[in-house]
């Protein structure tokens, strides 16, 4: 079960009965205790009226009134909070702002919460920001988003027109989709093609038109399961280990950039460069490391050492005072 869908779960065994605790909503949800009391803070932190008490008769409910009456929700808006949770920004891409802020309004109280505690004068909204874009995003356009959701719901076929990363043509492919997912504030499309899962980046997806026939899923396979399987097979491959020494100034950088493929870091040694490994799926992947410029030297293996002194060659020609210019 997702986290939005747990939400609206939570909410829904809170408005069920008067008063319940952590531990019989965790046995409920299938998670943990701690999980729950984060669930509740978010909860609160969106203005439902949830609160709890300490102590051997407290509890965690609702403050009565009818102000978070689930039954209000139409179906449209409860659907969608079991999608995108209470984040309007994933609600407005998929063309459900308006349901969304609806449904948040008749969650909401119309009267003010008492504070929490009476020595912390601020609220965690007032202390605590939250934006899961990455960082530097880019401007590449997105297709139809909620035109796509909206056709994917039909449970039928879909030829699509894909360009794969690094050609320079798209392809037309016939794909079983079992719905979109959002990863790293990037949307993909997840479906099945020729009955192997794969992950299609919206960015890339040019058009695409609905089939008569009923998509055809793999066994047993669904959206969350498929789209946690790409992942991490995604992240696993790593056929090729480079080591490279970077400057230890700019090995904050290295993190924040190479992500899960930065796989050891060593100690600093007394020229100021730290040894760190980096797994690829392919040798070209060294490519990556010249954004460092100066301030790296790839060691090993020998074929990525040679490639990176054969783009730094290239660059080096390509940017000399004598080298010709390209028209503007």
């Amino acid at each position: 079960m997702s986290r939005p869908q747990r939400l609206i779960e939570l909410l829904a065994a809170l408005q069920a009965r008067p008063r319940t605790t952590a531990e019989a909503l965790a046995e409920e949800l299938g998670v943990s205790t701690r999980t729950v009391l984060r669930d509740v803070r978010a909860l609160v932190d969106a203005g439902i009226p949830v609160f709890t008490e300490r102590g051997k008769y407290g509890g965690i409910s609702l403050l009565p009134g009818d102000q978070a009456d689930l039954s209000k929700l139409t179906t449209g808006e409860a659907d969608l909070l079991r999608a995108v949770g209470l984040d309007l920004d994933r609600a407005r891409q998929l063309g459900g702002e308006a349901a969304a802020r609806s449904a948040l309004r008749k969650l909401t109280p119309r009267r003010a919460l008492p504070p929490v505690r009476d020595d912390l004068p601020l609220a965690l909204t007032d202390v605590i920001a939250i934006d899961n874009r990455p960082w530097f995003e880019d401007a590449a356009p997105l297709p139809d988003v909620a035109g796509l959701v909206r056709d994917v719901r039909t449970a039928r076929r879909l030829r699509i027109v894909y360009r794969r990363s690094g050609d320079t043509a798209a392809r037309e492919l016939v794909v079983d989709p079992y719905g979109l997912a959002q990863r790293g504030g990037r949307w993909y499309l997840v479906a099945d093609r020729d009955g192997r899962p794969r992950l299609f980046a919206l960015s890339r997806l040019q058009r695409w038109t609905v089939l008569d026939g009923a998509r055809r899923l793999r066994a047993g396979a669904d959206l969350a399961g498929t789209a946690r399987e790409l992942g991490e097979a995604l992240e696993r491959r790593e056929h090729v280990t480079v080591t490279a020494r970077v400057d230890a100034a700019s090995l904050d950088l290295a993190r924040r950039i190479l992500g899960a493929r930065l796989r050891a870091v060593g100690g600093r040694g007394d020229d100021g460069r730290v040894e760190i490994t980096v797994a690829y799926d392919q040798v070209d992947g060294v490519r990556q490391l010249l954004q460092f410029g100066e301030h790296i030297e790839v060691v090993a293996p020998e074929a990525a050492r040679r490639l990176v002194g054969r783009l730094a060659a290239a660059i080096v020609r390509a940017h000399a005072a004598d080298a010709p210019r390209p028209c503007p």
